[in-house]
């Protein structure tokens, strides 16, 4: 059941992270536009965006690599973590958006990505 979530997540973070690139790319063209193109609010802005590709593929190769390397028990530890860090990579980057300091809470989707990924290398080859 958790595999089927962490495809679908995959799937549903692709695809906001593509509607939301094509949103943020109709203003791009404004040179002055959040700051202009180096300021900080634009590039967690990019961010945001790009986050919600990376961790939807980051969840279909989870899914796909437990499949692929048939994992017996489902890893759940990698497959929550996924998802946890599916959902608070792109929140903490649009949070950095509307207040810098929430820069800080970045460690939560790092760690979260960290540790499902070591989890999954240990599950499919180590254990």
């Amino acid at each position: 059941m958790l595999l089927r979530i962490n495809l679908f997540a995959g799937w549903f973070a692709i695809l906001l992270g593509l509607v939301a690139g094509a949103v943020i790319g109709m203003l791009f063209h404004h040179e002055d536009w959040l700051e202009g193109y180096g300021g900080w609010r634009r590039r967690m802005l990019r961010l945001f965006h790009i986050s919600l590709v990376g961790t939807g593929l980051l969840n279909l190769a989870l899914a796909l690599s437990i499949a692929e390397l048939r994992i017996l028990s489902y890893p759940w530890i990698a497959g929550v973590l996924m998802l946890a860090g599916t959902a608070t990579m792109p929140t903490v980057c649009a949070l950095a958006v509307w207040r810098k300091e929430m820069r800080h809470l970045f460690f939560v989707p790092v760690i979260s990505l960290v540790v499902a990924v070591a989890d999954l290398i240990y599950e499919g080859f180590l254990k």
